[in-house]
């Protein structure tokens, strides 16, 4: 992970956001809404531009902010967002109308449970995963057969704030999720239809292309 004087340096060179992408992150920040990180985000958008997918799958819409950022960088991409939670769909709804976008169809509903409707809109070509990180195996394994081939999976938050490094989790509760995730990453670096590699940047990524 980058040491916090070169991460500030990365953070201050990252271009200017729009006004509604700000005011998205100052909520996120004081409804403690989790968000990808800025250095995180910026990557996302560049493997984005250079893949250039027209269709895209979120898992794990909360507030919109992503999906919007996503949609801001491909204004032609058609974008599929799930969201459980009902007071954040429903938050991501009214930012998605503020932003007067129509390329962006939200699926409310559990991740696990919304691959039938999900189908309606496969297959796609990118597949970006940030939702419960317990559960990323099922996420990956459920939704692996809507990605075209070549295709790219995406996944957040791997590398866990570097828990995944640290020898010693006291918690128990948080030591049982870091376990998950790295069995998980062992899981996916060795997946036989996958090429992966996780990036230490933002909280980690994971970039899977499909063989």
């Amino acid at each position: 992970m980058l040491n916090e004087e070169l991460h500030a340096y990365l953070d201050e060179l990252i271009p200017e956001r729009p006004q509604l992408i700000k005011e998205l992150e100052r909520y996120a920040a004081l409804h403690h809404v989790p968000i990808m990180e800025k250095g995180g985000m910026e990557v996302l958008l560049q493997l984005l531009r250079i893949h250039r997918p027209d269709a895209i799958l979120e898992i794990g819409t909360a507030i919109g902010y992503s999906a919007l950022r996503m949609s801001l960088a491909l204004p032609a991409a058609k974008i599929v967002t799930i969201e459980r939670d009902e007071a954040r769909a429903a938050v991501a709804l009214e930012n998605f109308k503020k932003a007067g976008n129509s390329m962006i169809t939200l699926i409310k509903g559990d991740a696990l449970e919304a691959d039938a409707e999900v189908a309606s809109h496969a297959p796609f070509d990118l597949i970006f995963i940030d939702a419960a990180k317990g559960q990323y195996r099922r996420f990956f394994e459920l939704y692996s057969a809507f990605l075209q081939a070549g295709g790219l999976m995406i996944t957040d938050n791997v590398l866990f704030k570097g828990l995944v490094a640290a020898e010693q989790i006291d918690h128990k509760r948080t030591r049982s999720l870091v376990n998950k995730i790295k069995d998980f990453n062992s899981w996916l670096v060795n997946h036989p239809d996958y090429d992966t590699i996780i990036l230490p940047v933002g909280d980690g990524i994971a970039v899977s292309k499909k063989r």
